[in-house]
């Protein structure tokens, strides 16, 4: 059935048969053409407002609040002359309830970071830092910071840096437990109003017994356990960065 057959030879049959093939085919398109434009199957659809709708929806953004831990528990500090012992310096077993201490310290550091009087430096023209003097002591031992007031401004200026207004605070080394701070215990209100220029430090060194104590020093103290610390410098609002060290 597949092989031609006829007086002509077998390739004029087969031309005939693809020719006659191809016909059909443009013919078949040709309708299928005319159907499709008649029955308007050729237009775009309409976009899906479900599909729009998630390609366009808002990604929600959740926050983690960060804790501020010890920040707001600060109050007025103890100043000693520049190199001198100030009053913070305690002596026998203490006992420290951090709770209480934080809540206590929590008004005070309010009072005193707006304690500033009109004329003075201000906080932003200033900075502070506390070191230790040693980065390790042995249970028992007195350890000693020292507290700096630095004027980082362009211009002279006064700060009234009095007990009361300056707090060196201990900490524990993750600092979710405030220790002691040398006013609690040994509160002052004398000013001591310096003038800075541009660049001056005024020191005051603060000397701690290694005991833990709360604002008003009304609960039992203890002496504090080896372990690794912070200590932290505050002159009314400003606070500084803390610094470890370790009792062994």
């Amino acid at each position: 059935m597949l092989e031609p057959t006829g007086p002509l030879p077998p390739e004029i049959y087969w031309r005939r048969r693809a020719l006659a093939v191809g016909v059909g085919v443009v013919v078949l398109a040709l309708v299928v053409w005319l159907v499709l434009s008649l029955t308007g199957g050729g237009d775009d659809p309409e976009p899906d407002p479900a599909a729009a709708g998630v390609l366009t929806s808002e990604t929600s953004t959740t926050r983690t609040p960060t804790s501020s831990t010890g920040s707001e528990e600060a109050d007025g500090v103890a100043a000693a002359g520049p190199g001198g012992s100030s009053g913070g310096s305690d002596s026998g077993s203490s006992q420290s309830s951090t709770t209480s201490g934080s809540a206590g310290s929590s008004s005070s550091a309010a009072a005193s970071a707006s304690a500033v009087a009109a004329g003075q430096c201000p906080d932003q023209s200033l900075a502070v830092r506390v070191t230790a003097d040693r980065p390790n002591y042995q249970v028992g031992e007195e350890p000693e910071f020292t507290i700096v007031i630095t004027n980082i401004g362009t211009a002279a200026c006064e700060r009234d840096l009095g007990a009361g207004l300056q707090q060196v605070l201990v900490y524990s080394l993750d600092g979710s437990r405030r220790l002691w701070a040398n006013t609690d215990c040994f509160p002052e209100s004398t000013a001591d109003v310096r003038k800075l220029a541009p660049g001056d430090q005024a020191a005051f060194a603060v000397k701690w017994s290694g005991t833990t104590s709360e604002p008003g020093c009304q609960a039992p103290r203890e002496r504090v356990p080896a372990g690794a610390y912070t200590v932290v410098g505050q002159l009314g609002g400003l606070r500084s960065t803390p610094e470890p060290f370790n009792i062994a």
